[in-house]
């Protein structure tokens, strides 16, 4: 009997782990437009990586990372300092493509989905002195 194949296994994986994320997203997406955002990118990619979704509220243009685990408490502990250095590299990258946002300032949320759709949003999350 031939070995398993490693490489079939990690794609099987990586596209579970797309399809959550994507999922997670347009949840995310949903509960911010019934908050009165208005998203203006999803998935939005930089030279210096993605940003989830960008939305924007009376002129307050939130960067928004979406993150899916088990539960809410292991969403919580999925964003570690390089990555928050990443996104805020992509979101100068997207605001330098994209003028005229932000007219009321910005900020990063990170929305926590656990796998049995409960939300949670962190409003201002981290800001540039925290990476």
């Amino acid at each position: 009997m031939p070995w398993p194949d490693p490489t079939a296994a990690r794609q099987r994986r990586g596209g579970r782990a797309f399809a959550a994320g994507t999922t997670a997203e347009a949840a995310a997406a949903t509960a911010l437009e019934a908050e009165g955002w208005r998203v203006l990118a999803r998935r939005a990619r930089t030279p210096a990586g993605e940003l989830d979704l960008v939305a924007e509220r009376e002129g307050l243009l939130a960067f928004v990372e979406v993150k899916a685990r088990p539960s809410l408490a292991e969403a919580a502990y999925a964003l570690g300092p390089r990555q928050r250095a990443r996104l805020l590299a992509a979101a100068e990258c997207w605001l330098a493509e994209n003028p005229g946002h932000g007219a009321a300032g910005m900020r990063f949320d990170v929305v926590l989905v656990a796998v049995d759709g409960t939300l949670r949003r962190i409003a201002d999350a981290f800001r540039l002195g925290d990476a």
